[in-house]
């Protein structure tokens, strides 16, 4: 796709064009109607809405965030069944939502974006979809999420097998595991999930580790009858529940972010977790974590280690040299026979965005730019891309509480956004270069004090060894840096218009020019 093709191919005429129907496509879709902006579309990639809680259905998929948190604070359910919730109940809430406040129309199903080209002349993006739509927007919102890109591991041979491969975020339902023999590539948040739900089932499991992570107790229970009644009764009692829930995980942030020693506590419930479900000293040892609580995602589970004692589980801890037509052969050259190689390997969170897929200003390439490491005002505006705003963009992710927290204050400044650049008659809103440069510099400063600098290797870091992922505080300082939108901090614009218009509004437009 070319980005004369983009530009010829637009027709239909939107104000705001939202990629993504997960969480945040949601939250910003509900927020844009209830000011009044009807106009608006987005677009997914998928069958359906959802995101990655419609793409993730893996055995044993469930959020690592309490359900009465892991919701939005204006939409609060009290039909929860357990403290942390399925992957098929968190869709259904996202689904409700959807139906409740009138976004089907909205929606264009199996339709993602091949390229979105910024245009000076119209100040307004044009985007041809992957299905051949073709829109005009005035506004564009990335809400893909950082966990939309499944990461596939970089290992010679991985084209050449010949059995069943597929990623823990592509599950295939359809391949009976009965009895075969599989391998599973990776030990992070999605693997420690189905492992325990497949183990039973596979006639041999071989799960290759190459770092052994820190898991912590889940504190899972089902939510009595009882319960749910009250929270439906007395909504009061359940916003009382969240709010406690809120600050409990918020105050995990001193751990991560201010007194990174405070992690030994940490370890220690993970070393105790360690020894209650593995007996074995030896295995023990491997499962061990040789780096600190926090500096890569901390996982929690009841039901991991407990699986890998099974007689049919061997854990493997010697790197892969290679992968065959029928087997994996590891670095001391062991050669193990599989029929299925499942890849739980995470996603490229640092570079959520494929090139070629947004063009900027002058034909700027948003992957050109972010070579260097992803960065964003607030995670949310990048310089030389006008009038996009990111949803979860860099910098903005959590290691202790709710991303929906964030993804709310980020919807709401973009509201702000919108209706500062209707007041003031501008077509377009820029962040400066100064004001976004400045402001990932004391991000960086802040994140190098941090548990996630403290020496390991994680997806929170891109190939340059920058923290691009995580947010370095606590989430109510994110939320008070985003209640406010300040026009000072962008460049505002306006399109050309005919003589006579531009005679009409010349001084309004020259007014709005010195506001900025």
């Amino acid at each position: 796709m070319t980005h004369a093709t983009a530009a010829a191919a637009a027709t239909t005429e939107v104000d705001v064009l939202i990629v993504g129907s997960g969480f945040g496509g949601i939250c910003t879709s509900i927020k844009l109607k209830q000011a009044g902006i009807d106009n608006f579309v987005v677009l997914e990639q998928d069958k359906d809405i959802g995101g990655t809680w419609y793409a993730n259905t893996y055995p044993g998929c469930a959020c690592d965030v309490q359900s009465h948190l892991y919701s939005f604070s204006f939409e609060p359910n009290p039909n929860w069944t357990h403290m942390f919730a399925r992957q098929r109940e968190i869709w259904n809430y996202q689904r409700h939502c959807v139906d409740k406040y009138g976004l089907r129309p909205h929606i264009r199903l199996s339709c993602g974006v091949a390229q979105a080209v910024w245009n000076e002349q119209r100040c307004a993006w044009l985007v041809v979809t992957t299905t051949g739509e073709a829109y005009q927007a005035r506004t564009l919102v990335a809400a893909m999420g950082p966990l939309s890109r499944p990461a596939l591991p970089n290992i010679r041979g991985f084209d050449k097998f010949r059995g069943k491969t597929f990623h823990s975020a592509r599950w295939d339902h359809d391949y009976d595991l009965d009895g075969k023999r599989v391998a599973v590539i990776g030990t992070g948040a999605s693997a420690i999930q189905f492992v325990p739900e497949i183990a039973p089932r596979v006639g041999r499991l071989s799960l290759f580790q190459r770092t052994a992570p820190w898991v912590v107790p889940r504190p899972d229970r089902r939510i009595s009858r009882i319960e749910r009644s009250t929270f439906r009764r007395f909504p009061l009692v359940q916003r009382i529940y969240r709010n406690l829930l809120y600050w409990r995980l918020e105050a995990r942030a001193i751990v991560f972010t201010q007194l990174p020693r405070l992690a030994r506590a940490v370890e220690w419930l993970g070393r105790y977790n360690l020894k209650r479900g593995i007996p074995d000293p030896e295995l023990r040892q491997r499962l061990t974590p040789d780096f600190p609580a926090g500096c890569k995602r901390l996982l929690l589970s009841d039901n991991y280690y407990p699986a890998l004692t099974r007689r049919n589980v061997d854990l493997i801890t010697n790197g892969i040299s290679e992968i065959t037509a029928d087997a994996i052969v590891c670095e001391d050259g062991r050669t193990i026979e599989v029929d299925a190689i499942i890849y739980g390997t995470g996603f490229n969170a640092t570079a959520p965005v494929p090139a070629n897929m947004i063009i900027g200003r002058e034909g700027l390439d948003l992957t050109d730019r972010w070579q260097h490491g992803a960065e964003a005002f607030l995670g949310i505006s990048v310089s030389g891309f006008p009038n996009l705003y990111f949803l979860m963009g860099p910098n903005t992710g959590l290691g202790h509480n709710s991303v929906l927290f964030m993804i709310e204050t980020q919807v709401h400044y973009l509201i702000e956004a919108l209706r500062t650049m209707q007041d003031g008659g501008f077509d377009s809103l820029e962040i400066r270069r100064d004001v976004e440069l400045e402001f990932n510099r004391k991000i960086q400063q802040r994140l190098s004090h941090t548990v996630w600098a403290s020496g390991c290797k994680s997806w929170y870091l891109d190939a340059n060894g920058r923290n691009t992922t995580l947010w370095p505080g606590f989430t109510v300082s994110y939320w008070a840096a985003t209640r406010r939108f300040r026009l000072a901090s962008y460049v505002g614009g306006t399109a050309p218009r005919e003589p006579e218009r531009i005679a009409a509004t010349g001084d309004e437009r020259d007014s709005a020019r010195e506001a900025a």
